[in-house]
């Protein structure tokens, strides 16, 4: 399916040529970056809900680890977007 977005320039000719040197099209590359990051938010969201069923009746020292555990998790989110 064909769509139109607006990118600011630097960021489109980045990506024109990380797509050149990757060999793929604009479109191929587009498309893999927004599954990469779709797949991303999936898995933060089930990480979420998981963590949301296993908060309850937690001893101490597990809730602590947990939060460990969530900041970690959002950092690799974040750093690689």
């Amino acid at each position: 399916m064909k769509t139109a977005i607006s990118i600011d320039d630097g960021l489109l000719q980045e990506a024109d040529e990380t797509a050149r040197l990757m060999g793929l099209s604009r479109s191929r590359l587009f498309a893999m970056a927004v599954g990469d990051f779709l797949q991303r938010q999936r898995q933060e969201q089930m990480l979420l809900r998981l963590n949301e069923v296993y908060t309850e009746g937690m001893e101490p020292a597990e809730t602590l680890l947990l939060k460990g555990i969530k900041a970690k998790v959002r950092r690799a989110v974040k750093e690689r977007w």
